[in-house]
């Protein structure tokens, strides 16, 4: 089975599933599998470290994989971009930021521009700047997102960029996400949270079962780990993840926070080290309640192109 579409045709894909550049969860493996099984995988660039970047590269093995990297910190480790680019990546996506700067060298070594906005204003300009691909990314998604929701965003940015293909992202945790973006004219959908717990991820066994347990209901998006992590994400970018101890005691009172940064900072790095999942980020979004296992990332892909066929010849049945 295979939905043929703009993004399978432009990638050389059989499927319209991308695996979205989790920071440190997305590694080769995950990309690997992911593009094995007919979609697209996507290394997470994220936070620029570049020996990490090399290593899960070459954890893809064989696999045709692409790489995406977070636009404002790219833009203070610019040389980070020639080097993915030295591994012919099938795409980079760039993401949180004015991407224009970077198109043009993208472009130039022959590989494809993906540009995750969230707004339609930010979809016009990735197009008029030259992206191949945008991804709509609606605020359900897990990790940073802006305010708009997907099922509204994703058909107004297909309006606004048309003929450049737009991915839906934002609350796709299975096939009936897919059928519906495909629906609302998308050309297929980058998914983070459903492949945050695959097998291939680098996320902890422990984060895994919690979001396999959890329900979108139990999400907040906030921007109180950032300020734990010492990342200065930049206005509106907030980060999605579950509730927990820590997102309970400060979301809504960061101003508290900065009396005890530093401590607060050292308490939170002792809790990633130790994998307290009540103080530290479990970064899934509201597709929480369509995750229920934890398989390989490739029959993810395969049961997600499965359910999203079957949902398309079952919508038939309402017209008459």
């Amino acid at each position: 089975m295979s939905l043929s579409t703009p993004l399978t045709a432009l990638l050389g894909i059989e499927h319209p599933v991308i695996s979205a550049p989790m920071a440190g969860v997305a590694g080769g493996a995950l990309a690997g599998a992911v593009s094995q099984a007919g979609g697209l995988g996507l290394i997470g660039g994220g936070y620029i470290d570049d020996a990490w970047i090399e290593r899960e590269w070459s954890a893809a093995g064989n696999a045709r994989v692409g790489i995406g990297f977070i636009t404002w910190r790219l833009d203070g480790a610019p040389a980070a971009l020639d080097a993915a680019l030295a591994h012919r990546p099938a795409a980079v996506m760039l993401s949180f930021g004015d991407p224009a700067p970077y198109i043009p060298r993208i472009h130039a070594a022959g590989v494809l521009a993906i540009c995750q906005v969230q707004t339609v204003g930010t979809a016009r300009q990735a197009a008029d700047a030259g992206a191949d691909l945008i991804v709509a990314q609606g605020a359900d998604a897990g990790g940073h997102g802006a305010s708009r929701g997907t099922f509204a965003l994703v058909p107004a940015a297909v309006d606004a960029v048309t003929p450049v293909p737009v991915i839906a992202a934002g609350g796709v945790g299975d096939g009936r996400g897919l059928a519906a973006a495909l629906a609302m004219g998308a050309a297929g959908v980058l998914v983070g949270s459903r492949f945050y717990a695959s097998v291939e991820a680098q996320a902890r066994d422990g984060a895994k079962a919690r979001a396999a347990a959890a329900s979108g209901d139990h999400t907040v998006q906030s921007g109180v780990f950032d300020r734990a992590r010492g990342f200065d994400w930049p206005a509106p970018f907030r980060l999605r993840t579950l509730r927990n101890r820590f997102t309970d005691r400060w979301h809504g009172r960061e101003a508290g926070m900065d009396g005890s940064l530093d401590a607060i900072r050292a308490d939170y790095g002792r809790a990633v080290d130790a994998g307290d999942l009540d103080e530290a980020a479990v970064v899934v979004g509201e597709a929480a309640d369509l995750i229920r296992d934890v398989p390989p990332a490739g029959d993810l892909v395969r049961r997600m192109v499965a359910e999203a066929e079957a949902a398309l010849r079952s919508g038939t049945q309402f017209i008459v």
